[in-house]
């Protein structure tokens, strides 16, 4: 779970993170290689050892939550092959604008930019997608989703995902700027957002 929602930890971080030791945390981490679960890899940072990173695998993230992935997949499929892709996109607007409404009325008594992220990022965790959000030095927001509960969905049609951000675009309303900056289905290990306040 830590390396699913942090990303690659040296095992002195992850002790640490995990109230134990770094050595604890090794032999802990060098069981979970021997299942296939993390993998490891060597950075060269500056004078003294390299630092050893460890990170889950396809197989380790095939273990989290996907919610009925094949059965969805399957749907789209048939969707698209009977009816075409119009009637695709009719469902994933649909889903958008119901998704849409649903947000919208959630953070309706938030007024500030980032009390509206933070709100979303609550949202998207009780749908599944581990979110959280944090502030920058420039002052801009990120919100940061480390899982995707409907990967599969995304995978076969990407439209879910351009449905997604057209909703925290219109949510978090026209001050803010929303663009995309790492995507779990385009291979990242998470979806991550960047958000501007604007002057619109």
């Amino acid at each position: 779970m830590a390396l699913k929602m942090h990303g690659a930890l040296s095992s002195s971080a992850l002790g640490s993170m995990l109230g134990t030791t770094g050595e604890a945390a090794r032999q802990q981490l060098a069981r979970l290689a021997e299942d296939g679960l993390v993998t490891s890899t060597t950075q060269a940072r500056g004078v003294g050892r390299p630092t050893q990173s460890w990170s889950l695998t396809p197989a380790a993230q095939a273990r989290f939550p996907d919610t009925h992935a094949a059965l969805t997949v399957q749907l789209l499929d048939i969707v698209r092959s009977s009816l075409g892709d119009a009637a695709l996109d009719t469902i994933i607007a649909a889903r958008e604008t119901d998704t849409r409404a649903a947000y919208e009325a959630a953070i309706a008594d938030r007024t500030s930019l980032r009390d509206k992220v933070a709100a979303l990022a609550d949202l998207r965790t009780a749908e599944g997608y581990m979110a959280d959000w944090r502030e920058e030095s420039d002052g801009s927001l990120v919100l940061i989703e480390n899982h995707c509960p409907i990967c599969a969905a995304a995978t076969a049609c990407q439209g879910f995902c351009r449905a997604e951000l057209d909703v925290f675009r219109a949510v978090l309303g026209p001050n803010a700027e929303v663009t995309r900056d790492e995507h779990i289905v385009s291979g990242g290990r998470r979806c991550s957002y960047a958000i501007r306040e604007t002057d619109a």
